[in-house]
């Protein structure tokens, strides 16, 4: 892995990111888990194994996505169910029609993004939630449901109200009641911000400085919607370590593998949940797959592949024919997110540790 490690520290050097974490595992094993760099550079903070990065968007497949796997698997809710069934306040709104997996899969027609916070900093946050959802509801389709794929925010804002619909809890609450306590997982968290550092004491990577904050944002949401929401959103807002995500990939793996696991998912519904279910996109349920020829991926993970990126400089992607995992954080938008370099960085990353898995398993 000398080849891996030194990439990771030019990295650094070459100002792609102020620091990183890298875990990498082979068939269950894992054979790199390495900090380099600094988490923070004024005060200067080193980056660690065990820093707290804000995950961004992988707080869809690993928040919002494994509760709904859970909800399926219980007979709460169905992937064919439509909004209109399950939230009945979409009934006779364009997006009635809409179902579970079409939301899953970005193909909902629900527009990408929309600047919410701009008005619900603006209502008390006793009501912010509310706000939201009549927000979510006057929001029209950008395109049918079903005929083109559009990666979208507001689909997974809306999954997180569905989510607390059925369960009557949190979106925060429950996943960790039903995912997270199981599996003893103690640094995969939100932050919710009526509560210091979430009520945690750990050292976090920085983000960027928000200029309407007034500050660089650390230990808090950088997402500004999930920010307005109070921390906890469908779309953003978990934090974690490496090594937290590696026990919740890996427990989907051997799941879907049907090899050793809790039995906390079942391997019928994480096999639906990694399979494309549309002609359009590339997504499966919640999980993104290898497009080539320029995946993020890089040019060795196989098509049975899934994976998801996250915009503070988070990745991670699971080769499911190969066995590999690869878990790249990094804080690349600290302190101004103008920094891009991370998309030519990441293919070439994972194409020098999947050729320095190749050379272990042949020495190994």
């Amino acid at each position: 892995m000398k080849a891996v490690k030194n990439l990771m520290q030019s990295g650094v050097e070459d100002g792609v990111f102020p620091g990183g974490v890298l875990l990498v595992a082979d068939k269950g094993q894992v054979v790199l888990l390495e900090a380099f760099g600094r988490a923070r550079l004024m005060p200067e903070r080193p980056m660690t194994t065990d820093t707290v990065f804000d995950l961004a968007s992988l707080t869809k497949p690993l928040a919002t996505t494994v509760s709904l796997m859970i909800l399926v698997q219980q007979a709460m809710l169905r992937l064919d169910q439509t909004l209109a069934s399950a939230i009945p306040d979409f009934s006779n709104t364009d997006k009635q029609d809409i179902t579970v997996s079409q939301l899953l899969s970005h193909t909902s027609g629900v527009p990408d993004y929309r600047p919410y916070y701009e008005t619900l900093v603006n209502v008390p946050s006793s009501e912010r939630k509310s706000s939201l959802k009549n927000l979510l509801l006057n929001e029209s389709l950008v395109h049918e449901p079903g005929k083109d794929c559009l990666y979208s925010d507001l689909g997974f804002l809306i999954l997180a109200w569905l989510v607390e619909i059925v369960t009557q809890k949190s979106l925060d609450r429950f996943v960790e009641d039903a995912v997270y306590t199981p599996l003893k997982l103690k640094t995969l968290f939100f932050v919710p911000l009526n509560v210091p550092k979430g009520g945690r004491s750990h050292a976090y990577a920085a983000t960027q400085y928000s200029a309407w904050r007034g500050k660089i944002v650390d230990g808090e949401v950088h997402d500004e919607n999930a920010y307005a929401l109070g921390g906890v959103a469908g779309h953003a807002g978990l934090f974690g370590t490496a090594h937290d995500v590696y026990i919740l990939l890996r427990e989907l793996l051997n799941a879907y593998l049907c090899e050793q696991n809790t039995g906390l998912f079942h391997q019928n519904m994480v096999k639906a949940f990694f399979k494309r279910h549309s002609d359009v996109g590339s997504w499966a349920l919640g999980f993104d797959t290898p497009t080539m020829p320029d995946s993020s991926s890089g040019h060795y993970f196989s098509d049975q592949s899934v994976g998801h990126l996250g915009f503070t400089g988070t990745s991670f992607w699971m080769d499911l024919e190969k066995g590999a995992v690869v878990i790249l954080f990094t804080n690349r938008i600290h302190p101004t997110g103008q920094n891009q370099r991370i998309k030519d960085f990441r293919p070439v990353l994972h194409d020098t540790v999947m050729e320095a898995i190749s050379r272990y398993r042949v020495t190994k």
